[in-house]
């Protein structure tokens, strides 16, 4: 790979988030946008806003590109990127991974097998805050976690925990670095056949907790993350990309703003993705990490399911006590 040489990249499926992965790329010196894919002929203004071609067919596009980002509904991730990574084409997959734990684990060994990139869309990992927050952080004795925000009706094939919560799965296994001793979840649907509201408690082997609560159904958008530590508490508004940090100094609590850098996470993902193939280092070398939160995301929606099961159950059961 000629580093001096733009990636020619295209994007499939151009809804909400596709069309930013698109507008990004355009504006990246290291990427070439050649095409855009979607299935909605109805999309085929965008690629002409940016003057590439509009294909529904993403299998015209393996002799063509050098990378592309998998936007698509996360039920289509799979095939897509399979068929890509087939190809040797560095692939990139909006988060989650895939649905289903051995469809991630063949696309990891696609990859591998390949020489081909696999990064996955955890797009927490590139926000300013969290990267001057992992400056800071060491012994991590609790987290608390807000992901909360309005319904959004173009996520129809899964629920919060692999929708919201498995960014904050992912950072979290990220921070504590340690294998987990047990956990507690509960999970509400309300409008959709999946949970719209969700609240985990982890606890670490290291004596680490926790206690991650999303919801869709939230009127006012928060993302939110709160770490206690020995010696400090860290607030970190990853909207907002502001951290505080309160400590105890001579019998008083301190407070003290970090200075963070703000950037587009978005585009900072993107670039770190374009630049992992250019240098050589990501080829070959698939992204575990989002195996590892989807793993975690697909047990803790399996104890919601059975938890709820035993509740029908035992609501079924009860007799009404008469007067």
């Amino acid at each position: 790979m000629n580093p001096s040489k733009p990636l020619r990249v295209a994007v499939i499926g151009i809804g909400h988030l596709g069309k930013e992965h698109a507008r990004i790329y355009h504006s990246l010196p290291e990427a070439q946008l050649v095409a855009l894919c979607d299935k909605d002929p109805s999309r085929a203004h965008i690629a002409e806003g940016y003057n590439v071609p509009f294909i529904s067919d993403y299998r015209e596009l393996y002799e063509k590109v050098d990378a592309v980002s998998v936007v698509t509904p996360t039920s289509v991730h799979y095939p897509v990127a399979k068929d890509f990574l087939a190809k040797g084409i560095h692939t990139l997959i909006e988060k989650p991974i895939t649905l289903r734990l051995e469809e991630a684990d063949e696309l990891i060994d696609l990859a591998r097998k390949n020489r081909s990139a696999l990064q996955v869309g955890h797009i927490e990992r590139h926000n300013p805050g969290l990267k001057r927050i992992e400056q800071i952080v060491n012994n991590i004795r609790f987290f608390e976690i807000h992901r909360l925000g309005p319904w959004a009706t173009r996520i129809t094939d899964c629920g919060v925990v692999l929708d919201l919560m498995i960014h904050d799965l992912d950072i979290v296994l990220n921070l504590v670095k340690s294998e987990i001793a047990s956990f507690d979840a509960i999970g509400i649907n309300v409008i959709t056949p999946f949970e719209d509201i969700a609240n985990v408690r982890i606890k670490f082997k290291n004596g680490a907790v926790a206690d991650l609560t999303v919801s869709r159904l939230t009127p006012e958008k928060q993302r939110k993350i709160r770490i206690f530590q020995e010696d400090a508490y860290i607030s970190l508004d990853y909207e907002a990309q502001s951290c505080k940090i309160f400590r105890k100094e001579d019998g008083k609590i301190t407070q003290e703003s970090v200075d963070i850098q703000k950037a587009e996470p978005l585009k900072e993902e993107l670039r770190f993705f374009l630049a992992g193939i250019q240098s050589g280092k990501s080829p070959g070398h698939p992204d575990e990490a989002a195996r590892d939160a989807l793993k975690l995301a697909l047990e803790i929606i399996d104890r919601i399911k059975k938890a709820n099961e035993i509740m029908r159950a035992s609501s079924s059961k009860a007799v009404p006590i008469s007067s």
